[in-house]
């Protein structure tokens, strides 16, 4: 369920009205009366919401769904299980973007530059310009650099340093935590899909959490999570230019160097070390402590304590071999070819 403090709900809403805005259609006679307030992914649907299925890898958390509605494919009737109102699209995925946009939306900023509603305990300093919305909390002894923007429902721990042109939004942040100039938290991560005229795309309705001591550098983003929420372990410190993505989940004690990209859904153990451009694909896990050298693309589980390096990357040691072997065999091929 989106956290009420930074979307509004807009529903309920029935399934008839939902069927003509995804062209979808109702399985079940009579059904269209239903209503639902929420969408929500298979393991995380309430009775009041509707979620979708398009993958048959989630046929489990089908079969188990609280769902009181689900957009399907035509092959996939069968599986939605009795008690949850089929809607049958080509489309689920773009059907449920659909229905999220119709359902939810990010609140907006209301009233004076610093709201009245807003709380900001003893010792709070703000610079020129600073905007705070309404709902928002800042703890006591945190500076907030000038033309930063605090979006509505945001909480900020004490002691934290914010500096100038930050933006924060749909975000719960700890003590003592470091967001220098220019960085991005909780704005929608990046989610797409095909819909009946063209790219659409999917709400981003969960959160960014970071814990205590957590340092963003300058210009770095961190996306909010798409479903659930992208959360940074206590003590973990991000470099200048990093994005990090929806749904990721980053350990205590990490350290990622600029221009690092961390792909949605990536799960980093505790201690774990980026090089500069380091790039992850999505869903891959990385094993605590591991060390992923500088430019290297890594596109598959990382075992913990591992050393990665190259693209894609292998054991450290073994991309140092096949390199030096090939630049061993480009000097041999040169030497063997006759002078032009």
């Amino acid at each position: 369920m989106p956290d009420p403090r930074f979307f509004e709900d807009l529903g309920p809403v029935s399934l008839t009205e939902l069927a003509e805005l995804t062209g979808a259609e109702i399985s079940a006679p009579g059904a269209g009366a239903s209503r639902v307030a929420r969408v929500a992914i298979l393991a995380r649907a309430t009775p009041d919401s509707i979620t979708y299925f398009s993958d048959r890898k989630l046929a489990g958390d089908l079969a188990e769904t609280r769902a009181a509605a689900c957009f399907v494919g035509p092959r996939d009737v069968d599986l939605v299980p009795k008690g949850c109102i089929a809607l049958v699209t080509r489309q689920p995925t773009a059907a449920y973007a659909m229905a999220g946009q119709r359902l939810h939306r990010p609140r907006r900023h209301v009233g004076g530059a610093v709201s009245k509603e807003a709380k900001l305990e003893p010792g709070v300093v703000l610079g020129p310009g600073v905007v705070i919305g309404q709902g928002a909390e800042i703890g006591a002894n945190t500076v907030i650099g000038a033309n930063t923007v605090i979006g509505p429902g945001v909480a900020i721990g004490r002691d934290g340093q914010i500096s100038p042109n930050v933006s924060i939004h749909c975000a719960l942040v700890g003590d003592r935590v470091k967001i220098l100039a220019g960085a991005v938290i909780g704005e929608a991560g990046f989610g797409a899909t095909a819909g009946p005229k063209g790219v659409i795309d999917i709400p981003q309705l969960g959160r960014v959490i970071l814990q205590d001591g957590v340092t963003i550098g300058a210009n770095s983003c961190v996306d909010r999570g798409a479903y659930d929420d992208t959360v940074l372990g206590e003590n973990t410190k991000i470099d200048n230019l990093v994005q990090i993505a929806h749904n990721v989940r980053v350990g205590r004690n990490c350290v990622m160097a600029a221009h690092t990209g961390i792909s949605g859904s990536v799960t980093i153990g505790d201690g774990s070390a980026f090089g500069g451009r380091a790039g992850v694909a999505d869903h891959v896990i990385i094993g605590e402590g591991a060390q992923i050298g500088a430019a290297a693309g890594v596109l598959r589980d990382v075992p913990p304590r591992a050393i990665m390096g190259g693209y894609p990357a292998m054991p450290m040691r073994q991309w140092l071999r096949e390199v030096a072997w090939l630049n061993k065999s480009a000097a041999k091929r040169r030497r063997e070819e006759p002078d032009q």
